[in-house]
C-alpha cells in the first residue's frame, strides 16, 4: 500500500471531505479503500442501515481479485472462495455445446474465474473499510440533492432512525461539503437520476427466478458451472461460493410472474436435482428482470458514476460487478493525483474514455451469450444444437479477454500500453504484496542504475517506485523476454501505460507521463 501524505494534502478545511460516495456495495467500498490508502478523506453514505444478507453477484475474474487484494483484502477473500475454470453448456439431451474458461491461474495471481458469496465479501470489505483512518461510512443516509458549484459539491442527504419495531423514530436533513462526488448507488441510481443522466438501452429483457441455496451436505458439482440450454426451460446452475449453489430459470412466455416467483415453484424446479426441504434451505428467491443499459455520461461536472449506476448487462458473462470493481480501481488513483495537485483536472475526462469502451464490450458479450441461451422455439434450439454441437472438441475453449484501455492515459504508440501487467511471483510472495499498487518502472535491464535521477525524483512524487526484478521474478523475466523490452511502466490499476526497451526509453517514457499528467508545464 502507498504510504498516506500528511494532513496538509488531504481535504481542506471548509469542506468535509475530498470525495463523497453514495452506496457502500463492492463498488463503492472499494472506490473508498483505494481512496483512503492513499490518504484522502471519503465519506460514503448508504441508505441502508445494514449490510444486504442476500446473494446477488456469484463471480469475479481475476483482474478483480488482484483489485481486491490491493484493497489489504486479498486473503480474506481467497478463503471465501472458489475457483471454477470451466463453464459448460449442454443441451436438454445432455449433449455438450460449449465448454469455454481458463485453466489455471491469470497473469494477475488468481484464478480466471471466482466464484463467491457476496454478503461474505462485503463484509471483509467493510470490515476494511472502517479501520482506514480518512474512511467514513455512514448507513441509514439517503441522498436527496446533489449540488455543483465551481471548485466542490454540496451532497443533501436524510438520516433516519429506524426503531427495532420497524417504525420511523426521527429523521435529520445534512449536508457534505465535498471536492468530488460519485455515485455508485445501483441500477435504480439515485445520483443519475438526481444529475439528469439517461440510460442507452440495448433493448434485451428476459424475466428470471434466481434461486440460492445451501445444501445439508456438500456435493461435488461436474461441471462446477453448467447452462442448460433447454427451449422448455433455459437454466443455469453455478457455484454461489463454498457451501453454496445457484439455479437460474427463465420465465416462460405463458408464465405469470406470481407463479414463478412462488416458493412452491422454486423447490419444483429443484426437484430433479435431488434438491428439496428435506436436503436443502432456500436462502434467497426471486424474480428479476435482466437488462442491458449504459449511462450517456458518467461525469457530470465533479460528480461521476461508477458500477450498476453506470451500466447493468445480462449475467452471463458474470462481469457486472467486476466492470463496477475496474470503474473503482480506474477513479481512484486520477481523482487522488488531481485532489494533490500532482495531475490537472483533464485527466478525469479519461475515466469515462478508458472505461467505458471495456464496459460496453461486457454489455455486448453479455448479450451476445443471452441470446444463445434464452431461445424458448425448439426450432431454433435444435437448429442452434446441431452448430454448436459439431464444433465441440476435447480442448476447453478459451474466451477471449475484453479489450483494454486504446486511448486515454497510455503511451499508444509503446509495445503492449492498455493491456494488464502481470503479478510476478517473487519466491512465494506477490509482486503487489511486496512492492504495492502504485505506478511502478518495473525493469530487467542490466543498466538499471544509468536511469537518470530527474526523471525517477518527478516518478517518486507521484507515488512512483523503481523495481528491478532480476533474479527474483522467473516469470516477470519471462514476459519481458517475450515482448522484447526491458522496462514496463506500471498504472496504480495494474494497466500498462507503456513500455522501453532501453534507459533512455524509459527515460522519455516516463517524462511523457509527466508531461500527459501536467500538460501545462513546458
Amino acid at each position: 500500500m502507498n504510504a498516506a501524505p500528511d494532513a496538509s494534502v488531504r481535504a481542506s478545511e471548509e469542506l468535509d471531505a475530498d470525495v463523497t460516495i453514495v452506496g457502500a456495495g463492492p463498488v463503492g467500498l472499494v472506490l473508498g479503500m483505494q481512496l483512503a490508502q492513499r490518504g484522502r478523506s471519503v465519506v460514503i453514505l448508504e441508505q441502508w442501515p445494514g449490510a444486504y444478507s442476500l446473494p446477488r453477484a456469484v463471480h469475479f475474474d481475476h483482474e478483480v481479485g488482484r483489485i481486491f487484494q490491493s484493497c489489504g483484502v486479498g486473503d480474506e477473500v481467497r478463503a471465501v472462495s472458489e475457483p471454477a475454470e470451466v463453464y459448460e453448456w449442454r443441451n436438454a439431451e445432455g449433449t455438450t455445446l460449449l465448454r469455454f474458461g481458463r485453466v489455471g491461474t491469470a497473469r494477475s495471481g488468481w484464478p480466471f474465474s471466482s466464484m463467491f458469496c457476496q454478503p461474505e465479501v462485503e463484509a471483509q470489505l467493510e470490515s476494511r473499510a472502517r479501520s482506514l483512518p480518512f474512511l467514513d461510512v455512514r448507513r441509514g443516509v439517503r441522498v436527496d440533492g446533489i449540488d455543483q458549484r465551481d471548485d466542490h459539491v454540496v451532497v443533501d442527504h436524510a438520516s433516519v432512525e429506524i426503531g427495532a419495531d420497524g417504525q420511523l423514530l426521527g429523521r435529520s436533513a445534512g449536508t457534505v461539503r465535498t471536492s468530488y462526488a460519485v455515485g455508485c448507488d445501483g441500477a435504480n441510481s439515485t445520483v443519475r437520476d438526481l444529475l439528469g443522466v439517461t440510460m442507452d438501452d440495448r433493448g434485451f429483457f428476459y424475466d428470471w427466478l434466481i434461486v440460492d441455496v445451501i445444501l445439508d451436505e456438500r456435493r461435488v458439482f461436474d461441471p462446477i458451472n453448467l447452462q442448460i440450454c433447454d427451449p422448455r426451460r433455459p437454466t443455469t446452475a453455478v457455484s454461489g461460493g463454498p457451501g453454496r449453489r445457484r439455479w437460474e430459470f427463465m420465465r416462460l412466455p405463458d408464465e405469470r410472474l406470481e407463479e414463478l416467483g412462488d416458493e412452491s415453484t422454486a423447490w419444483k424446479l429443484l426437484a430433479p436435482w435431488d434438491v428439496h426441504p428435506g436436503n436443502a434451505r432456500l436462502e434467497r428467491h426471486a424474480v428479476y428482470t435482466f437488462a442491458a443499459r449504459v449511462a450517456d455520461a458518467w461525469q457530470v461536472g465533479r460528480t461521476f458514476l461508477a458500477g450498476d449506476a453506470a451500466h447493468q448487462m445480462p449475467p452471463f458473462a458474470g462481469q457486472g460487478m467486476c466492470a463496477g470493481i475496474r470503474d473503482a480501481a480506474n477513479l481512484a488513483w486520477k481523482l487522488d493525483l488531481v485532489l494533490t495537485g500532482r495531475a490537472a483536472t483533464e485527466l478525469l475526462a479519461t475515466y469515462d474514455e478508458e472505461r467505458r469502451p471495456n464496459a460496453i464490450a461486457a454489455v455486448e458479450f453479455s448479450i451476445e451469450l443471452g441470446k444463445v441461451i434464452c431461445v424458448a422455439d425448439p426450432t431454433e434450439a435444435k437448429a442452434r444444437d446441431d452448430a454448436m454441437a459439431a464444433a465441440v472438441t476435447d480442448e476447453v475453449s478459451e474466451v477471449a479477454e475484453l479489450p483494454g484501455i486504446a486511448s486515454g492515459l497510455v503511451h499508444a504508440e509503446s509495445t503492449r500500453a492498455g493491456e494488464l501487467f502481470p503479478q510476478g511471483d517473487l519466491g512465494g510472495r506477490w509482486f503487489d504484496d511486496v512492492h504495492g499498487a502504485g505506478w511502478r518502472l518495473v525493469t530487467i535491464d542490466p543498466d538499471a542504475a544509468d536511469l537518470d535521477s530527474s526523471p525517477v525524483d518527478w516518478f517518486d512524487s507521484i507515488g512512483g517506485t523503481v523495481v528491478d526484478v532480476r533474479g527474483t521474478a522467473p516469470d516477470l523475466a519471462a514476459w519481458f523476454v517475450a515482448n522484447d523490452v526491458r522496462w514496463a511502466l506500471q498504472r496504480p490499476d495494474f494497466y500498462l501505460y507503456g513500455t522501453a526497451v532501453d534507459v533512455v526509453g524509459a527515460a522519455k517514457l516516463v517524462d511523457d507521463l509527466r508531461r500527459r499528467l501536467a500538460p501545462r508545464l513546458p
